[in-house]
């Protein structure tokens, strides 16, 4: 390691240190030394034994030690095919707790999940930053820089370069840790997050990531970006590490995707997505209080989008999150979803995904499918009206997809049936600034017959228009913003770039008597009044800039 390096490596600590991790040097807790919590001298061994067991011993005393035995035993002898499989069935019992069997005096078996990190009380755990922490497997012996163990896990693995080397960038740290995966895979198992730095730029992603999913943090707290003067990798440090930010983006944030064919993809958010997600369920919890309650101790929203909450307490209108195209919407709605359902104030709530488009529903259904480990259970699709009042006619749970066509009565002038008038209803609205959530005469109208009490949010890849109205009305003001600006920065989207032509406009004559009878078609269902308005818009010559001839000229 050139001095350079370990000036960067001494800096981490030191952050680390701040944040309340104990640090320690590698070599010296290697097997046969004083302080030796290792008693492989081969380094074989990845996992603190003892602080493990003693943590499995004080977070489920009431369980036997054959019990503790069995949690340890799983945890520390995963068996699946890939790395991926393996780190997802951790992933799986660090989050949900470890399911164990163990004899009563009476001879019956019994089950029990065992805890291994306590999410509700961060100082109930045992946090340890250790330096050069030498690791061998097969023939290969590796040192990464600093390895984060939360109660003897190693959850984070964080790789440094010199910043005075040209040729060592945070591109050949993330090299490294493929290097490391590839050859010493047992100490990523456990692995929650993966750090690269070169003391000037800071990025993480997740086991198994692309390069360009390797993203920067650019907050600490959360409410705004952290100031320029301080280096990226503090940002990163205290932003992430902080024990229960951490805490939070283990249990709340890290997915995994089922891509068919027994292919797992792990993703974990991003900063804009975390404290999106968080911003929204403080302002869910005010949205859907009895409007009674607590008045004087509510908290203003905050994050993106200033100092000023989506609605009133107890208004029913969370607000809304404008993130740009590209910036992984689907999955921050996702990571909602699924913090709400575990919500405890909530009480297991119903949530309602709404769309304005058959093809969005089933792809945003298909986002959410791929993530059930992170709903807790499977989302459904309504297939009709009658599929809808059925599957919203529950006492409790359930993530319903639907488009807002459904929520139509019958005949014209009806009012929409009560479905439920609990207050743990959440509905979130995909693209809410587009006119069909007209709350005067169109169906968000009719939702609010169907769902009173029902909480709304909506979530947004373009910015609402300032004269409109009727979002505000539904949803509230935006609670967080992450423009095309930043998204161009972080990496997160590519930028867009504009270049004047004039292709004129045209409609053959052989076209245009088709033009009737398949607006029909794609209106059917649709209130007369709203046809009439949409035949009137579309009959205009801008209605046809999407022609091929036009498409092949531009």
């Amino acid at each position: 390691m050139t001095l350079y390096e370990s000036i960067v490596e001494e800096a981490a600590l030191a952050w680390l240190e701040g944040l309340g991790y104990s640090v320690v040097h590698g070599p010296d807790i290697a097997a046969g030394e004083p302080a030796a919590e290792r008693s492989d001298p081969n380094y074989r061994e990845v996992v603190l034994e003892r602080r493990l067991r003693q943590a499995l011993g004080h977070l489920n005393s009431d369980l036997p030690a054959e019990a503790l035995e069995d949690a340890y035993r799983k945890l520390t002898r995963t068996d699946a095919p890939s790395l991926v499989e393996r780190n997802c069935a951790v992933h799986r019992m660090i989050v949900n707790g470890v399911t164990v069997e163990y004899r009563r005096p009476d001879g019956s078996i019994a089950g029990a999940q065992a805890r291994v990190l306590d999410f509700d009380q961060p100082n109930n755990n045992d946090w340890l930053a250790v330096n050069q922490f030498t690791v061998a497997e097969g023939q290969h012996m590796r040192r990464p820089d600093v390895v984060l163990f939360v109660n003897g896990l190693p959850l984070a693995v964080i790789e440094l370069k010199n910043p005075a080397d040209e040729n060592a960038t945070i591109w050949s740290a993330y090299q490294q840790l493929q290097t490391y995966q590839a050859q010493t895979p047992s100490l990523f198992t456990t692995n929650a997050a993966l750090i690269v730095s070169d003391g000037v730029q800071a990025r993480i992603g997740s086991l198994g990531a692309g390069r360009e999913w390797f993203k920067p943090w650019r907050t600490i707290m959360g409410r705004e970006d952290a100031a320029t003067k301080l280096a990226e990798l503090q940002v990163m440090l205290e932003g992430v590490f902080e024990k229960r930010r951490f805490l939070d983006l283990v249990r709340h944030f890290i997915v995994f995707e089922d891509e068919g064919g027994g292919k797992l993809t792990k993703k974990m958010a991003g900063y804009h997505q975390f404290h999106a997600v968080n911003v929204a369920v403080e302002e869910t919890l005010r949205a859907a209080r009895r409007a009674a309650e607590h008045r004087a101790a509510d908290t203003l929203g905050h994050y993106e989008s200033g100092h000023q909450s989506g609605g009133e307490p107890g208004d029913r209108r969370v607000g809304v999150v404008w993130h740009t195209q590209g910036s992984g919407k689907s999955l921050t709605m996702a990571f909602y979803a699924g913090r709400m359902i575990l919500h405890p104030t909530m009480a297991n709530p119903t949530i309602v995904v709404l769309t304005d488009r058959n093809d969005l529903d089933d792809q945003l259904f298909d986002t959410f499918a791929r993530c059930h480990d992170l709903l807790r259970q499977s989302p459904v699709q309504a297939a009709d009206r009658a599929d809808l009042r059925e599957k919203l006619k529950v006492a409790s749970g359930g993530v319903v997809f639907t488009t807002i066509q459904k929520f139509f009565p019958e005949e014209k002038g009806d009012r929409y049936p009560i479905l439920s008038d609990r207050r743990n209803v959440v509905v979130i609205a995909d693209e809410a600034h587009r006119s069909q959530y007209d709350f005067i005469d169109g169906f968000a109208r009719h939702m609010r017959d169907a769902l009173p009490n029902a909480s709304f949010i909506g979530f947004t890849g373009t910015p609402i228009e300032k004269t409109d109205a009727n979002t505000r009305a539904v949803f509230g003001d935006y609670i967080s913003v992450y423009d095309i600006q930043r998204a161009v920065v972080d990496g997160a989207t590519v930028p867009i770039y504009y270049e004047s032509r004039l292709a004129k406009l045209e409609l053959k004559a052989s076209e245009r008597p088709k033009i009737d009878p398949e607006f029909e078609e794609a209106t059917e269902g649709e209130e007369v009044e709203r046809k009439e308005k949409l035949k009137s818009r579309w009959a205009q010559l801008e209605a046809v800039v999407g022609s091929d001839n036009r498409i092949k000229l531009i």
